[in-house]
């Protein structure tokens, strides 16, 4: 007190003023704080209410061909690009840490298509990426695409049909499962289906958070067999789509390879195609068992030789196998656009040999083969018998492939020989000449792989 009283009046004023100022300058300060920090929230708030729009908003972000619905302030395509480029650049630079952090992880996302037909062993060969637990795999999509769909007779029904399953699987490629709502019977409400085609054979559908607490008195038609999971919220399964680090989807509706060359130049796609293919005797012998009702008349023809076996039938089987011949020609070539995506596999190998054809398709694929897809392999290729069902994964793989030779009658043979003779001999099967050949077993039907094959 003595020291304050003693300086001049004018320093004491001074020191006064300079106390005022610094306590104006703070506050002057915290105000400013409050300013700044509130319009971050604001334009916080506003990007997130934007990202928060409708699943169908942000499946048309997803999209190349469909544009964003403009906002009313005229900001929210500006948004929806910055968004969609920083999703862009977040996934390039983990695609580079990946590759860059060494041996042990994952590396880049991949996209892997099991492209083949029905009674091929797609089923089984696809539960290899099922049990690979960084991949989100899906068990034909696209069947719910067929059955809403009605394309117009003749040949463009092909070609129609072609463009809506590769439209389609770019989208669920990108984790945009929304686009099956488009085809889904009843229409999904509030994004919950209880009706997704066999939605029990992927896991990633069927864990957590996937998997949420079920429903009462909701009908789950394709329930998930080790759990009970409430109806399918298509927001979560696309949410979980993006946290795995791979995608793989199966299908036998996909025929023409020369369609997916826009899937392969996406550059938001790292796709690998595999083709699998089967001894077209074998896949009638076990359509015939599977889809009895639409093989009737080619039963009774061949058991009784009642009904006659009408040519138009004769010609589709046909079709088939030289739409499969075609595309597999296309792939062997090695296009440019398709060099280093395309690996061609017959089900006999695999039957064969599941676990060295397994890593094949992987090392392929450029994915990890981990120990749990071998202990399945293992567990599901030495069954004592053959499971149940159409669509069973569980056999005895090295005795199962080739039984329907013993079974099958001669003329039933000759007719798939007749109808399918340049895709057989493109993919190594012999053909039988006598029906002692065609039981035989010392007798092989199939020739050795070929190695071009293989990459």
């Amino acid at each position: 007190m003595e020291i304050r009283r003693a300086l001049p009046q004018d320093i004491r004023e001074l020191l006064h003023y300079l106390k005022m100022k610094s306590k104006y300058a703070v506050l002057l300060v915290f105000v400013i704080s409050l300013v700044i920090i509130e319009k971050e929230n604001n334009f916080i708030s506003r990007v997130s209410d934007k990202l928060k729009q409708s699943p169908q908003a942000l499946a048309e972000l997803n999209s190349t061909e469909v544009s964003p619905a403009p906002a009313k302030n005229g900001s929210l395509a500006s948004l929806q690009e910055l968004d969609a480029a920083f999703s862009q650049l977040r996934s390039h630079l983990y695609n580079i840490t990946l590759q860059l952090t060494g041996d042990g992880d994952p590396g880049p996302r991949r996209h892997v298509l099991l492209m083949a037909t029905t009674r091929t062993g797609s089923s089984f060969v696809g539960e290899f990426f099922n049990q690979q637990g960084s991949i989100f795999y899906l068990f034909e999509p696209l069947w719910h695409v067929e059955k809403t769909v009605t394309f117009l007779p003749g040949g463009a029904s092909a070609v129609g049909s072609a463009l809506v399953y590769r439209d389609v699987l770019k989208q669920l490629f990108l984790c945009d499962l929304y686009i099956l709502e488009n085809f889904i019977s009843p229409v999904p409400e509030g994004h919950l289906t209880p009706f997704l085609f066999r939605r029990g054979s992927s896991h990633s559908l069927c864990e957590e958070p996937v998997c949420t607490p079920s429903t009462k008195k909701v009908f789950e038609k394709y329930y998930c067999k080790n759990r009970r999971c409430g109806p399918l919220n298509i927001t979560l399964a696309a949410e979980a789509c993006r946290r795995k680090q791979h995608v793989a989807l199966k299908t036998v509706r996909i025929r023409q390879l020369e369609f997916l060359q826009p899937l392969v130049e996406d550059p938001r796609l790292d796709l690998r195609i595999i083709q699998l293919v089967r001894d077209p005797r074998a896949v009638l012998a076990s359509r015939m068992v599977a889809f009895s009702g639409k093989y009737e008349t080619w039963k009774k023809w061949a058991s009784e030789g009642e009904a006659p076996l009408h040519e138009e039938e004769v010609q589709r089987l046909r079709g088939n196998c030289e739409s499969i011949r075609v595309s597999a020609e296309l792939g062997l070539r090695r296009p440019g656009w398709l060099r280093g995506r395309y690996m061609l596999v017959r089900y006999e190998d695999v039957a064969r040999a599941p676990l060295q054809k397994a890593r094949e398709m992987f090392r392929f694929a450029g994915l990890p083969l981990t120990q749990q897809v071998e202990e399945w392999i293992g567990k599901n290729t030495q069954a004592p018998r053959d499971g149940n069902g159409v669509y069973s994964t569980c056999k005895n793989s090295s005795e199962q492939f080739d039984k329907w030779r013993f079974s099958m009658p001669f003329k039933l043979a000759q007719v798939v020989q007749d109808a399918c003779g340049p895709a057989m001999q493109l993919f190594g099967y012999k053909l039988a000449g006598s029906p002692a050949a065609l039981a035989n077993r010392s007798f092989s039907l199939l020739e050795e792989a070929q190695p071009a094959w293989v990459t």
